[in-house]
């Protein structure tokens, strides 16, 4: 499973204005429905969900990074948005530290394989310190998706 696979080639944001965890997964939702990827009605209800899946526990991993996901019937495949913060979030991270990558994936209800499988994609490349830096220089959507696919073909 490659990240450009599900990733939203229309949902990346390289300047994420949001301070706070509950803002930051807002505005990365705002970015799936401008993709129209979800219908903008579903936004409290995703809003929602992911909300729910933070309070199990925080969704930053370390490193400057977090992957915000949950489960929802409104929509009908794996899909994900992505965001930078210049300044870093504090998102309750596991280190302490400030995330400035963000993964939002939103799984449909059923799919347990894939959205474990994203999960574990996006984890496993954002442990290579070169390819979290590159990421965090990025000035456009163009060169984030450049960046991705280069990593995705390297590490299938």
């Amino acid at each position: 499973m490659k990240i450009t696979d599900f990733l939203s080639k229309k949902a990346i944001a390289t300047d994420i204005k949001s301070t706070k965890k509950s803002e930051v997964i807002k505005e990365l939702a705002d970015l799936l429905i401008s993709a129209g990827d979800i219908e903008k009605r579903h936004h409290h209800k995703l809003v929602e969900a992911l909300m729910a899946r933070e309070s199990l526990g925080s969704t930053a991993i370390g490193q400057g990074i977090a992957i915000p996901h949950a489960k929802s019937d409104c929509v009908s495949k794996l899909i994900a948005a992505f965001g930078l913060s210049k300044k870093g979030v504090d998102f309750d991270s596991l280190d302490g530290e400030p995330v400035y990558i963000f993964f939002l994936l939103v799984a449909p209800q059923d799919s347990a394989g894939p959205h474990l499988k994203a999960l574990a994609r996006i984890s496993r490349l954002l442990k290579d310190k070169y390819f979290r830096d590159s990421l965090r220089t990025c000035r456009d959507d163009k060169s984030i998706i450049k960046i991705i696919n280069q990593e995705d073909e390297k590490k299938v």
